[in-house]
């Protein structure tokens, strides 16, 4: 790409291939795979308060039984949100700090303390931990995986030490993500902007036999290096 001196610079990241694979079972049904209500927003009371929730005490519990302070981004909210990355979505979650540091970096936070890392905020996908103990933080922008493919996203908000260790002390995030038997099929999804100059985005699921369940994608995407710390548009 050729920039002129009055043009801003562009960055090309097609370089990046991401190849993801989730295997599953039939018989490996969990309530963290099961979808949440479509449209949250029909709901009553006494549903919401059924709804089903793993982080807190790794095993599945309804949210009125649920002894902290949570914030469940459901895929209805996903779908609704104008976000094209993970740390856009939890701008929606109280009590967390979201900040852009650069076009491609994000500071994501709790309970006051701010930087590029938080070493007390632990972020998991599908109950493993993306946090990375060297820098004691997370890496964001290495978590890109496609919005469509989640089914919710937990957050806890306080001190969860006593399930999660150390890392938790000031909170949990989990992103859940949806079973590979329900994205069979193909997916491509594109689009652009101001800032997002083109992004695309193309998944395939299939299975193997009966009971062998598989997806991977692949993302390309060119973005301005110009960028809006509070997420809006300059103009």
């Amino acid at each position: 790409m050729i920039a002129t001196s009055n043009q801003r610079v562009t960055h090309l990241t097609w370089i990046r291939l991401l190849l993801f694979l989730s295997f599953s079972a039939t018989t490996a049904v969990t309530a963290q795979n099961m979808p949440l209500k479509q449209d949250i927003s029909d709901a009553s009371l006494v549903e919401l308060m059924s709804t089903k929730i793993s982080t807190v005490s790794r095993k599945p519990q309804t949210l009125s039984d649920t002894p902290a302070a949570v914030f469940v981004i459901s895929q209805e909210d996903i779908r609704r949100a104008s976000a094209n990355s993970i740390p856009e979505l939890l701008r929606m979650a109280p009590g967390l700090s979201v900040a852009r540091i650069d076009a491609n970096k994000w500071s994501v936070t709790s309970r006051g303390y701010s930087g590029r890392f938080a070493d007390d905020l632990l972020v998991m996908i599908d109950g493993r931990t993306v946090y990375s103990p060297l820098f004691a933080g997370t890496f964001w922008e290495t978590l890109d995986l496609p919005l469509e493919d989640i089914e919710r996203i937990e957050v806890i908000r306080g001190p969860g030490g006593t399930i999660w260790g150390a890392n938790a002390a000031n909170g949990a995030i989990h992103i859940i993500t949806k079973h590979a038997r329900t994205t069979q099929g193909n997916l491509i999804t594109s689009g652009g902007g101001s800032e997002e100059r083109g992004f695309a985005t193309l998944r395939h699921g299939g299975k193997i036999g009966e009971s062998f369940f598989y997806r991977f994608f692949t993302k390309g995407f060119t973005r301005d290096n110009s960028f809006s710390p509070s997420g809006a548009n300059d103009s």
